[in-house]
């Protein structure tokens, strides 16, 4: 069921069973999605991929990268510890099984009134802070006003449609929107709710070491800023035996060891001192696990396959920097770029290119436009490049050789055209002013990429640095837009919205630690994100985010790189895991669980190597 059957905020809005309602009159349900009717009728007991008997104890230790100082994860100051979401409840539950659909959580029932223009969350009698007290609508009220007010400037983007919430009662909340708005109300159902009355006397917008009270599945037990962070599990969680918990959250303890960088995690991994890591460097998945625990079988590696969009990840240019204002060096930038040997000689033949901000998902746009795409994009002709509407977009393609010279021949011309020469075997401009800039990173596993790519600049004239700082540096930077270019991956989902404005607008490309990295400015881009949020149906959404797509891919902002369809995990053998993962997701360690008998064998066999 698509909005053409029900226009509650642009989403399909499913009853429980039986049957709709019909437009024009308000809509009480159990969960929300953006695609089609949700799945799992009201009286589900739990979610299809779980075991609901999964057993609950050990410990899991997982890696963390960098440092942390705060355990407020909510603001732009200071670097917020890993893991804090486990400690807070949220008012839906997403069911990664189904693409873009919620379940009531802490909301026991969600009504979407009459005229669309709002939501209202019932919460659950029984939902309760890790004090005992219960968790109200005026903490709900709370919390929205604070994040939109004090907190990142993500949230003033997402949460821009809302006019004004309420609490109309103890347990009942109450959004109105400004605007008709498809995803809204599953956005606001994203909302981690915060305790006001821990709040009250505490400066919001402060890091904080104090230790937070939640409401989730684990609480802080105990940490060591910059070296570990531990959760235990709540033996008297108020969500335990709901259907979207049970048989989920499983260890009694989730411990995150930090670690300055992916290669001495790794090691530590290898050491048996990690349990569980997802692997992100193809060069390692293919080379560095052959050691002895791994050759014994007791160090596991799976590759799983998922439906999740890829997104956007690339060199990102900031376009706030005059030297990269003109699309033709833009263009130039990528024509150097060459894939095919990266992908040859360093990733062994593991990614495919990625050739769209929405890969992997029938959003990305296709071939040249047509039909609806072509009649949204028609009314920007002159705006946009006019080869737009007869050539599909196309990054060059070599032979792999690692011998790129038409891509350098059409990059020198793109140059050339845009004002700049050679001389002394330097790029300048009409000043005299050399081509140079820095590439900033956050970690040496990039710069298995940015290093050849410096060297094929380097032949063109341009002058290329590479700066690796650590992640508390690099986010300081990153807020403030203290780059010249950077590595970036733009998420998406299968129903994107909101937060197409905190990647692309204008407002957010001059707001400090926005999502809008390349500082895109562009009012077709802008006219096409808003015309994404409001997007009336399914076929709709397909038809504008494919123009949106095809206006920022000839629009060249971004060197695009790579990306992969599959998960790749290695773990060592002490889990329990369900017969089945989710589509949209991983499973760990939501679903997963400690397995006594599996650990005690691995514990003997350890001694033995």
């Amino acid at each position: 069921m698509h909005r053409r059957d029900l226009l509650a905020l642009g989403a399909a809005l499913a009853l429980a069973r039986p049957g709709l309602a019909a437009e024009g009159q308000a809509i009480r349900t159990h969960g929300l999605s953006l695609l089609d009717e949700p799945s799992l009728p009201r009286d589900f007991t739990h979610w299809p991929w779980v075991n609901p008997d999964a057993p609950k104890g050990g410990e899991t230790v997982l890696t963390a990268l960098g440092s942390f100082d705060s355990l407020n994860g909510f603001i732009l100051r200071g670097t917020p510890a890993q893991g804090l979401g486990l400690i807070y409840d949220t008012l839906l539950a997403d069911n990664p099984d189904e693409a873009s659909t919620e379940y009531g959580h802490l909301a026991e029932t969600i009504e979407i009134p009459a005229d669309r223009l709002g939501v209202i969350f019932e919460l659950r009698e029984s939902a309760r802070w890790h004090d005992g007290k219960p968790i109200t609508a005026d903490d709900v009220v709370w919390t929205f006003n604070t994040l939109r007010q004090h907190g990142r400037p993500f949230y003033r983007a997402y949460y821009g449609d809302v006019q004004e919430v309420t609490a109309d009662g103890p347990r009942k909340v109450v959004f109105r929107f400004a605007n008709e708005n498809r995803e809204l109300a599953q956005i606001l159902g994203q909302l981690p709710v915060l305790p006001k009355h821990w709040w009250e006397g505490r400066d919001f917008t402060r890091p904080t070491l104090d230790v937070p009270l939640g409401s989730g599945p684990y609480r802080v037990e105990r940490f060591e800023p910059n070296r570990s962070m531990i959760y235990r599990r709540v033996d008297t969680y108020w969500a335990r035996d709901l259907p979207t918990r049970k048989g989920t959250n499983n260890f009694d303890v989730i411990r995150y060891e930090y670690f300055r960088d992916t290669t001495v995690a790794l090691e530590a991994f290898k050491a048996g001192q990690i349990d569980f890591r997802t692997e992100n460097v193809a060069r390692d998945w293919a080379t560095a696990y052959d050691f002895p625990a791994a050759r014994r079988g007791l160090v596991k590696r799976e590759e799983i396959r998922h439906e999740i969009p890829t997104g956007m990840q690339a060199f990102v240019v900031n376009l706030r920097r005059p030297l990269f204002q003109d699309s033709r060096v833009r263009r130039a930038l990528i024509e150097v770029f060459d894939f095919e040997w990266l992908n040859a000689n360093l990733f062994y033949g593991s990614y495919a290119r990625t050739g769209s901000y929405f890969s992997n998902s029938e959003l990305a746009s296709q071939g040249v436009p047509e039909g609806r795409e072509k009649e949204i994009l028609e009314k920007y002709r002159g705006r946009v490049p006019d080869a737009m509407f007869t050539e599909p977009y196309r990054l060059p393609v070599t032979d792999g050789s690692g011998n790129n010279r038409e891509g350098l021949r059409r990059a020198l011309g793109l140059l050339r055209e845009a004002g700049w020469t050679v001389r002394d075997r330097r790029l300048v401009n009409a000043q005299g002013r050399p081509f140079e800039f820095e590439i900033l990173l956050n970690g040496p596993t990039m710069e298995r990429l940015a290093l050849p790519y410096v060297q094929w600049l380097d032949r063109l004239g341009i002058s290329t640095r590479v700066r690796t700082v650590d992640p508390a540096q690099y986010q300081v930077r990153m807020d403030n837009f203290d780059y010249d270019m950077t590595v970036d991956v733009m998420g998406q989902s299968q129903s994107p919205g909101n937060e197409q404005r905190d990647y692309f607008s204008c407002e957010k490309a001059r707001e400090n630690g926005s999502q809008n990295i390349a500082g895109i400015c562009d009012p077709v881009v802008d006219e096409l994100v808003e015309m994404v949020i409001s997007a009336p149906n399914r076929a709709e959404l397909v038809a504008r985010t494919r123009a949106l797509d095809r206006v920022l891919l000839w629009r060249e902002f971004v060197i695009p790189q790579y990306h992969s369809r599959t998960f790749r995990i290695a773990y060592w053998d002490k889990f329990g895991r369900p017969e089945r993962n989710p589509r949209f997701g991983l499973g760990f360690p939501t679903a997963w669980w400690f397995d006594p008998a599996r650990d005690r064998a691995l514990q003997e066999a350890r001694r033995s190597l």
